[in-house]
């Protein structure tokens, strides 16, 4: 039979916290401005919706990988993933982040400024649908790098529709919370938010415009390439 590695998720779950700790003592390399938000978002409602610093460095080191220059995120929050993927950019580098929470991404904007970033981001304060179809409006369809879907899971298969229209070909989008808390597997969970997951899921494994992979980083992220 062959060997199955200790991994996080086949840990025994006593095990899997000290685990998870080790892993972050010799990997990440979160700055300390990155570190003030996330732990000032851990104190709000909703705070589960902050994406793991783990998951931010790896979606960094990713687009250094394809030499991004233009991105899009389509969920803003607290703008901490927003900081990750920016901080990865170049100086002529531009992200563009959708939201409609005004009070969440002022938090953003404060955190932004504090390190610099500012002049980098585009905040778009208005249903994702509408700004995805004002960037494809102006021409922009084909010219991203990059896109980070994060938002609500109704609307999941619609974001990456105009996603993929707005990638070139080679870009990548990273699909978050596609495990979705294991609710996936659970025949038991029925509400919207997981069927719309698990559709997707079954969507991407079959679509062949694209080259997919999910990995178990944080709730699940599902890595996608445009052919």
């Amino acid at each position: 039979m062959p060997h199955k590695a200790l991994t996080l998720s086949t840990a025994p779950e006593a095990a899997q916290a000290t685990l998870y700790d080790y892993l972050l003592s010799v990997s990440l390399r979160e700055p300390d401005v990155f570190h003030q938000l996330r732990q000032e978002t851990a104190e709000l409602p909703g705070w589960g919706m902050q994406i793991a610093p783990d998951q931010g460095q790896f979606m960094a080191l990713l687009l250094q990988l394809i030499s991004a220059r233009k991105v899009l995120e389509i969920g803003t929050f607290t703008g901490y993933s927003t900081l990750w993927l920016t901080s990865a950019l170049p100086d002529e580098g531009t992200l563009i982040t959708c939201d409609v929470d005004e009070e969440a991404t002022a938090i953003a904007r404060r955190y932004w400024q504090k390190v610099g970033l500012d002049s980098k981001i585009s905040l778009r304060l208005a249903p994702a649908a509408d700004t995805l179809d004002q960037l494809l409006a102006d021409g922009q369809a084909g010219t991203f790098d990059f896109a980070f879907i994060d938002a609500d899971k109704v609307n999941y298969d619609l974001y990456y529709e105009k996603s993929l229209q707005l990638l070139r070909p080679g870009g990548l989008a990273a699909i978050d919370n596609t495990l979705w808390f294991g609710r996936v597997i659970d025949p038991e969970a029925q509400g919207d938010a997981t069927a719309a997951i698990r559709a997707l899921n079954q969507k991407l494994h079959q679509d062949s415009r694209v080259s997919i992979s999910l990995v178990g980083i944080g709730d699940g992220l599902t890595l996608t390439v445009k052919r």
